[in-house]
């Protein structure tokens, strides 16, 4: 049975799309198998000579947004459904290419990347990679026309509290966050150890050379003891949680994330935080 996992990217920039998935793990993911990809270019789909995918919005005000005629013959041409229309957005397309539209108009997750989306955490990351098809619409100047949202989009997907030029750096955020989970790209012990795996950052680390310049490797690592290396990464983890992340912990407690050794630690980080206080 095939498990892998396809990624779509709708771009008007598919080359940055394509040197990503190029290199690194992605690329051997690609070659074993276990991820493929497709990049589309969005002008391709445009209808005059010029290739203008974009407009003035209605009602005035800065910038441009993305046409929805060729972003919604774009969709169409990798199997996504109007949701809207009885009809596809085929106008200006041949007969045979309408029967080509139709012949592959399957239900996908379509998500557009967009700072007013819902926030992506490593939560939605694994619920993204359980699919087996991502369509991700990588929007460029103000965002796209809301009829295509309307009609098309399942999720909108914001990657942080702040604003990109380039939809396509945030799908390809989305993309490697996800694709490292899927079944055997990564290690599952390398995952479980990773920060948000448990509700926590992860430990601070260190290699070769034991002593760089006046700076020592923490003695405990060279130990050889695995168990008293366990409980010490633990408290490192909630320790660099408590000063980074407290929200973290905050979540976690109320959720009953954490084992009750976890538990004990953070109670025990705070008692002590707590006698310093007083003692200042």
């Amino acid at each position: 049975m095939d498990l892998s996992v396809k990624y779509t990217a709708l771009s008007l920039f598919p080359d940055i799309i394509d040197a990503f998935m190029r290199h690194s793990i992605m690329a051997k993911a690609i070659e074993r198998g276990l991820v493929s990809y497709q990049s589309v270019h969005i002008r391709d789909f445009a209808f005059d000579k010029r290739k203008v995918c974009d407009d003035a919005p209605y009602g005035g005000g800065a910038g441009m947004l993305m046409l929805p005629e060729p972003l919604g013959r774009a969709l169409e041409s990798v199997g996504v459904k109007n949701r809207v229309e009885s009809q596809p957005f085929v106008r200006g397309m041949d007969d045979d290419e309408e029967t080509a539209v139709a012949a592959v108009a399957v239900k996908k997750r379509v998500v557009y990347l967009t700072p007013s989306g819902r926030n992506f955490t490593q939560v939605v990351a694994q619920e993204l990679a359980a699919e087996r098809e991502l369509v991700l619409l990588c929007g460029r100047y103000e965002g796209i026309d809301q009829r295509i949202i309307d009609a098309y989009v399942d999720d909108e997907i914001s990657v942080g509290d702040y604003v990109l030029s380039s939809g396509e750096v945030a799908a390809l955020v989305v993309i490697d966050a996800t694709y490292r989970l899927i079944e055997q790209v990564i290690s599952p012990s390398s995952l479980e150890e990773e920060s948000f795996g448990r509700g926590l950052l992860e430990y601070p680390q260190w290699t070769r050379p034991e002593k760089y310049g006046t700076l020592k490797a923490p003695d405990i690592l060279l130990s050889g003891h695995h168990e008293n290396i366990r409980r010490w990464r633990l408290r490192k983890q909630v320790e660099k949680t408590l000063a980074f992340r407290p929200d973290l912990i905050k979540k976690g407690l109320e959720e009953h994330r954490f084992d009750a050794e976890t538990r004990k630690i953070i109670d025990d980080i705070a008692e002590m935080q707590g006698g310093e206080d007083e003692r200042d």
